[in-house]
């Protein structure tokens, strides 16, 4: 795109966003135009209760539908939106609230934790939510000894290594953090002995062990600015590059595999953004009779 093109579309966002009193929030795997656009950048529960505590009336959410329905979840009196409709995730697709219901069915006094990457439907039915930062504690914090976790089976195996407890996992994964082998990690610590590699705990459990550090995509930019190091191989979406040699300009970042690209982050342009904020389209709103219920599960994990 013609640079002053690109200029003037983001001058017409910002006059936007100031005119409808409208916050505009980033995922870390956005594209860097659209990162640099936000106002908040961030995990996408760590954006939603953000958002949910300024006094902006419009939520313009940069990432996928679920996040925008968990920012409905906290803000049922803001409006939300999502400037791509169609940018879903494979991951959250991979459990339905009916399969959910009938899983439930089998064992109706196993607890439920599921991660905040699922539809509000889902959450709904749930015990408990958790995040790829907070799992193990949340799966900790269970009275039974055992619980479902919800879609993401990798996640539930990282838990499933730093608890006593029994964990069923569901056979729901991200089709991008899944596709890593540990062959691709060892080739990328060969060509780089001194970096040490940060893993996302949505990676398979034989590439989790070969991680100097598992974290979630804020907790790796935390990692990267405390660390004495300065070179690091990164194992999750390509798109957290960006924000990692922004916060550390100083530092080296390799991506563990290129191919670790998610296609549904990168479907937002700075056009939609524009766009979704003149006709205020793309309005995400969570039925009460579905929010209220997915809100417990939210609050009964912040408030651990």
């Amino acid at each position: 795109m013609n640079p002053n093109i690109k200029q003037n579309i983001k001058n017409k966002i910002r006059q936007l966003a100031k005119e409808k009193n409208a916050i505009i929030i980033a995922h870390n795997y956005q594209p860097p135009e659209i990162q640099d656009i936000a106002d908040l950048c961030g995990d996408s529960l760590e954006l939603s209760i953000k958002a949910s505590q300024t006094d902006a009336d419009i939520i313009v959410f940069c990432g996928v539908k679920f996040m925008a329905e968990t920012a409905s979840i906290l803000s049922p009196g803001k409006t939300i939106l999502l400037p791509r409709l169609d940018a879903g995730c494979p991951m959250a697709d991979m459990v339905t609230p009916e399969a959910l219901k009938a899983r439930i069915a089998e064992n109706p006094s196993m607890p439920v934790v599921t991660y905040v990457n699922s539809t509000a439907a889902v959450k709904a039915l749930t015990t408990i939510c958790c995040t790829s930062a907070n799992v193990v504690r949340v799966a900790g914090s269970i009275k039974e000894n055992e619980m479902l976790m919800v879609p993401d089976r990798n996640l539930a195996n990282y838990a499933a290594t730093k608890t006593d407890k029994i964990i069923h996992t569901w056979d729901g994964y991200c089709p991008f953090h899944d596709a890593l082998t540990p062959k691709q990690v060892i080739k990328q610590k060969q060509a780089h002995p001194d970096a040490l590699f940060m893993a996302h705990p949505e990676c398979r459990i034989e590439v989790l062990e070969l991680a100097d550090m598992i974290a979630s995509t804020s907790g790796m930019i935390n990692i990267a600015k405390e660390s004495e190091s300065t070179s690091f191989i990164v194992g999750t979406e390509v798109g957290l590059l960006y924000p990692l040699q922004k916060a550390n300009p100083g530092k080296t970042f390799y991506p563990a595999s290129t191919a670790m690209e998610c296609v549904d982050m990168k479907k937002i342009t700075l056009a939609d953004v524009a766009g979704s904020l003149e006709n205020l389209s793309g309005e995400v709103k969570v039925p009460e009779d579905i929010r209220v219920p997915a809100l417990q599960s939210v609050k009964q994990m912040v408030e651990l």
